[in-house]
């Protein structure tokens, strides 16, 4: 049997959306106290970090998965440790809304 180089691929790209829905329920998570009677400024500048900080990660995810379809697949050296660096930052704010 031979090896399916596609598939490694495939399985990264899918690895990525995940990752990007995950970083989306964060995001809504983090943006709902903004829609709240009475939510300060601190409030909204948190929710509108929140938001970009997802849009800059689905975008590397596409950027990622763009260079996943070459062949071979160029590194994402830069892309995967911007990528990695959202993610915890999501995942220690999810922590710190969940906590909350």
């Amino acid at each position: 049997m031979t090896p399916d180089p596609g598939a490694s691929a495939e399985r990264t790209r899918l690895a990525w959306r995940r990752t990007g829905l995950s970083a989306t329920a964060v995001a809504l998570l983090a943006a709902r106290p903004a829609f709240t009677p009475g939510a300060g400024t601190g409030t909204h500048l948190a929710a509108a970090a929140a938001m970009a900080g997802w849009a800059v990660l689905v975008g590397l995810g596409y950027r990622r998965a763009r260079g996943l379809d070459a062949d071979p697949p160029q590194p994402g050296q830069r892309t995967i440790t911007a990528y990695a660096a959202i993610t915890v930052t999501f995942a220690i704010l999810g922590t710190v809304l969940v906590t909350l």
